[in-house]
């Protein structure tokens, strides 16, 4: 592979370098979750975003630069930013277009990592299920069991229009709490995490949830709505502790699918 050939076009010089050895494997990680999503179709062009926090550096994060697709996200192309918007370490796109800070995605980020000191990983979906969902007043509905991972605690969002304003991050780190994940009304999903890993794991069962959600209601019959009984029972076994760490067995082996299929997301 030529040396300064990234991400299926994209030309940038490695970034290593210049970053402590936590922070580039932060990189990789939250490059390859970009990746990840762009390969479960999971993607909206460049209007999401997924960032994690740099270790050892609190009050800072690493979050894609607004115009870079996710599918040539690379651990080099990230940009890190501190919680007043300030770029800290840019990489230069020889094309020469502007590819900054979305402001929506620092409003977003910086407020859930201001606010949660446990957490290392954010990601944020306009899935098409995921906005189906956050657009129904009932909102996930305990129909599966893996629905049952978050309906009972799961935080809530209303739309009030796109987070440009830093003003309202304080009102969306209040709406998600101590929680993990959230549904942002009218909006799509949102989950954290200690970890990339687990942050994306947890993306994923509940964009399942949704899409399992949508099928059901879309056969125009009754649904069997869980009682709330089993609902807790069934909660009770995905909480921390109670079972396997969500995201740490599944996230090498989706690294070794990415190497497979274009390894340029650790460059």
């Amino acid at each position: 592979m030529d040396d300064g050939a990234f991400g299926g076009g994209l030309r940038l010089g490695s970034l290593r370098g210049q970053v402590s050895a936590v922070e580039w494997t932060a990189r990789v990680d939250l490059a390859a979750a970009y990746r990840l999503t762009e390969h479960f179709g999971w993607s909206d062009m460049i209007a999401t975003h997924i960032s994690a926090r740099v270790p050892g550096e609190p009050g800072a994060f690493l979050l894609i630069a607004h115009g870079v697709m996710f599918g040539e996200v690379t651990a080099s192309s990230l940009l890190k930013v501190d919680m007043d918007g300030k770029v800290l370490l840019q990489p230069q796109f020889p094309d020469g277009l502007p590819y900054d800070l979305q402001p929506a995605a620092f409003v977003i980020h910086s407020a859930l990592y201001r606010a949660r000191a446990d957490v290392m990983a954010a990601m944020h979906t306009h899935t098409t299920a995921g906005m189906a969902v956050s657009a129904l007043q009932c909102g996930l509905l305990p129909l599966t069991q893996t629905a049952t991972r978050f309906t009972s605690r799961l935080a809530y969002h209303d739309f009030n229009g796109p987070e440009r304003d830093p003003a309202e991050r304080e009102i969306i780190a209040s709406h998600l709490g101590d929680r993990d994940f959230m549904i942002l009304r009218n909006h799509g999903l949102l989950t954290v995490g200690a970890s990339v890993s687990k942050a994306f794991n947890y993306m994923w069962g509940l964009e399942a949830a949704c899409r399992a959600q949508l099928a059901a209601m879309a056969c125009n019959t009754p649904l069997n709505v869980l009682p709330q009984a089993i609902v807790e029972k069934s909660e009770a076994a995905y909480l921390p502790g109670a079972t396997r760490s969500y995201g740490t067995k599944e996230w090498p082996g989706l690294l070794r699918m990415l190497d497979r299929l274009d390894p340029s997301f650790r460059e």
